[in-house]
């Protein structure tokens, strides 16, 4: 009895010295810090995460659309310098380059000639009324602009805010660590880094979401302006025809 009382001790002792899985310190797991950090924290994701989805949706549909934008203008700039009169590529039709800004802008100084010379084909406007078309078109560009700049704000937007909600993430994060410190008396590693770390990764996600949208937005600022500079010279090449009779 004394006997098997001894062995079974010495197999407990055996047992507590030999290291085991259950000695192992715990590993972190990012996916678990940001379920179990604090609910400032958890804001501050969610709310970079839905600015990231929401930049990344505005970026497939800028790109389209100026992609779609770029083709059909291109296509219609051959077709204006190839066209004899205004008359002639307005019986074309336009439906095949409703993508381009510059074919609205056609469509709008044409149509305002028209309605200034009641139909009548070839005939020369005065001076106020070149003006009056001048004018028309020129509201036209800048309205094709401000189209093609659309949801652009958005982006900048969010590359501009985006790394300071994260940064405040961070500094809640770390003056939650430090409160922990004070609260336990004890700095070990196991109390202070699952606070830092959850802060941190609010930082990573902030700047997940600000640097797509910050190359995006020069992107896209950069192709707008391509396209409003010829724009502006194009509104001012179809008032100049429609003055004389749209030859």
């Amino acid at each position: 009895m004394n006997a098997g009382l001894v062995l079974a001790q010495a197999h407990a002792a055996v047992g507590a010295a030999a290291p085991g899985p259950a000695g192992d310190p715990p590993k972190l797991d990012p996916m678990q810090l940001v379920l179990h950090a604090s609910i400032p924290v958890k804001l501050v994701i969610v709310v970079l995460v839905a600015f990231s989805l929401v930049c990344w949706v505005v970026i497939f549909a800028k790109a389209l659309h100026i992609a779609r934008a770029r083709s059909d203008s291109a296509r219609f700039m051959k077709a204006f310098d190839t066209a004899g009169t205004l008359e002639g590529l307005a019986k074309e039709g336009l439906s095949s380059f409703r993508g381009s800004p510059f074919a609205r802008i056609f469509a709008t100084g044409y149509d305002e000639m028209m309605r200034l010379t009641k139909g009548e084909h070839g005939k020369r406007l005065d001076e106020a009324q070149g003006t009056h078309v001048d004018s028309i078109t020129r509201r036209a560009a800048a309205a094709e602009v401000t189209h093609l700049e659309s949801w652009m704000s958005l982006l900048g937007t969010i590359g501009s805010t985006a790394p300071f909600i994260g940064l405040f993430g961070t500094v809640y994060g770390i003056m939650d660590a430090f409160l922990s410190i004070g609260n336990q008396q004890s700095a070990n590693l196991p109390v202070v880094a699952p606070k830092i770390a959850e802060a941190l990764i609010a930082t990573a996600i902030g700047l997940v979401a600000a640097i797509p949208s910050v190359m995006a937005y020069n992107f896209f600022a950069r192709r707008v302006g391509e396209l409003s500079d010829v724009m502006e010279s194009f509104a001012a090449d179809v008032a100049s025809r429609a003055k004389l009779g749209g030859v």
